[in-house]
């Protein structure tokens, strides 16, 4: 009896506290429940919507197909005018349907006003699907430039809508400019129209582009292009570039303005200045060096005992060049003559400053030293402190150049091999200055992290190149310019290409110590240098090769000292 007693205990207990109240739990979330949706799982709506697509796809492709017919027939309808709306409605980007439509257009004579000025309303619809849709912005240009009577405020009004959407938009930029030309918009409105966007936003590179090219057209400071801005209006120019990247430090688009307004305000006109006129008689070869890109060139050589180098620029105003008339003898017992026209510093690598140019560059290097010191590792004003000084005094400035190279390749990682190019550019320069001082034709530069070789041409009559202790990887085919070397030293890099030392007729002696040369195949130029008498090959890879000694006895016949 205890024991039935307790089983009924139990019982009513569990029908009390749980039974109950999960009926009434299930009671209410049905009531809850009553009259919603039921609610589809990821699956069935994956399938609804690959369904829906299929139905759109085949419409769309029926259209299409329809259209390509109507063209290969040549029928130029309405039926098809109404086909090509509704593809290029759900996709502008069909050029061959634009195409098609302009075909359309041209051949409905009767109504063709009609349809140009519906065409712009149904471009405007294309735009809001894709607003930087090449076709459509191309059928507007198109379409406008067929109208007797176009609303240029129209379009004007039309090119603002879409640039507050999407001020970087290039398309709409290029059909506003167009709209300008056509229209007449002067040139003081256009540079206003910057103003408003730059001042609404400072990392808007269309408008800073824009406004260089209107700047030259309204405010130069000689009648004659190509000609670099009035004073005044380059200091205005100067300060309001600086209140945009002294907000911000970290946009690009003002400091890529601010560099071509210090190239553009610094241009100076000057005519060919370094020329090279050499002889080598044992070969028969002349070499004729310009640091300028010529139109094109007459000259005539006597090969007598004196050559006559008569030397005329072509289709070139003679007021930016003049004539060279020199003469170069070549004495008794000599084999060799040249002569060269003497260039300085400036008329090398860089314009000749006045003292107000200098002022003003030395007054921009002060202020973005000045930002330099609040953001010590901002890139952007690392490199343009690097640039003016190269502009000042690349000389003077060495040492600062250096460790700002040496703060830009730890900030900006990335591009640390640009880096190291553009530095290895400035300390040639720096040592063919040093070497034009010095009138000397030995080029030494080793031991300063070169990673690429350039302005060889400055280097036609050199005789002894020291390229040892940096990072090269290769001597390029310019190399083979250096009809004069004689000694070539290269150790201690990283060097797995000869292809530029090519037919060095004086090349004597070449050192390669410690580089990466591996095969007999990369030692191959070197077969072209007939005076060849000393090669070192010591800690390369190829010295590891078995038999390389009778191998390079063979392809160098004229060595005589080998060292491996």
């Amino acid at each position: 009896m205890i024991v039935e007693s307790l089983y009924k205990y139990v019982d009513y207990i569990l029908y009390k506290l749980i039974i109950i109240p999960a009926l009434w739990g299930l009671l209410i979330f049905c009531l809850l429940q009553h009259g919603r949706v039921k609610i589809k799982s990821t699956a069935q709506q994956e399938e609804e919507k690959r369904k829906e697509r299929e139905k759109k796809l085949k419409i769309y492709v029926a259209a299409r197909d329809a259209c390509f017919s109507k063209r290969k027939d040549g029928v130029w309808d309405d039926e098809a005018l109404q086909l090509t709306q509704q593809l290029l409605s759900s996709n502008p980007d069909f050029a061959t349907l634009w195409n098609y439509r302009r075909e359309i257009l041209m051949h409905l004579e009767t109504v063709k006003l009609v349809w140009l000025t519906a065409e712009l309303f149904f471009l405007e619809s294309c735009l809001k699907v894709n607003p930087k849709s090449y076709g459509s912005w191309h059928h507007r240009g198109w379409v406008s430039a067929r109208l007797p009577r176009p609303d240029w405020a129209r379009e004007l009004s039309l090119c603002d809508r879409c640039l507050s959407l999407d001020d970087r938009n290039f398309h709409c930029w290029d059909y506003r400019r167009m709209v300008v030309k056509m229209s007449g918009v002067p040139v003081d409105k256009e540079l206003e129209f910057t103003d408003r966007l730059i001042g609404s936003n400072f990392s808007n590179y269309s408008s800073w582009h824009y406004r260089s090219t209107l700047l030259p057209l309204l405010h130069p400071e000689s009648p004659e292009p190509p000609s670099p801005i009035c004073e005044e209006q380059l200091l205005k120019e100067y300060e309001l570039v600086q209140n945009a990247f002294f907000t911000d430090p970290n946009d690009q688009s003002a400091w890529f303005y601010y560099r071509w307004l210090l190239g553009r305000g610094m241009y100076v006109r000057f005519p060919v200045h370094e020329t090279y006129w050499l002889l080598l008689s044992n070969i028969n070869m002349y070499v004729i060096s310009f640091t300028q890109r010529q139109s094109s060139l007459n000259y005539r050589i006597i090969t007598s005992n004196r050559i006559l180098c008569y030397i005329w620029p072509k289709g070139i105003k003679s007021a930016q060049y003049f004539m060279f008339l020199l003469y170069v003898l070549l004495l008794t017992g000599r084999n060799e003559s040249w002569c060269r026209d003497s260039a300085t510093d400036q008329e090398l690598f860089r314009s000749e400053l006045s003292v107000e140019k200098t002022s003003v560059l030395q007054s921009e290097l002060q202020s973005c030293n000045q930002l330099q010191e609040l953001e010590p590792l901002n890139k952007w004003c690392l490199l343009t402190i690097i640039l003016l000084m190269r502009a000042l005094d690349p000389l003077g400035y060495e040492k600062e150049t250096l460790a700002h190279f040496q703060t830009l390749k730890e900030v900006d990682s990335m591009r640390s091999a640009y880096y190291s190019d553009l530095c290895s550019k400035f300390m040639i320069e720096n040592t063919i200055l040093k070497m034009e001082y010095a009138e000397v034709r030995v080029f030494s530069i080793s031991d300063k992290n070169l990673t690429t070789l350039c302005h060889l041409d400055q280097l036609l009559l050199v005789t002894h190149i020291n390229l040892s202790s940096n990072q090269l990887q290769r001597l390029p085919p310019q190399f083979a310019m250096l009809q004069c070397l004689e000694v070539l030293e290269a150790d201690n890099n990283s060097i797995e290409s000869l292809e530029g030392v090519y037919h060095l007729p004086k090349l004597e002696e070449i050192l390669l110590r410690n580089n990466k040369i591996s095969t007999l195949a990369d030692l191959q130029p070197l077969a072209s240098c007939p005076k060849l008498k000393r090669l070192d090959l010591r800690g390369n890879p190829i010295t590891q090769t078995s038999s390389i000694e009778s191998q390079l006895a063979e392809l160098l016949p004229s060595v005589t000292e080998l060292l491996l």
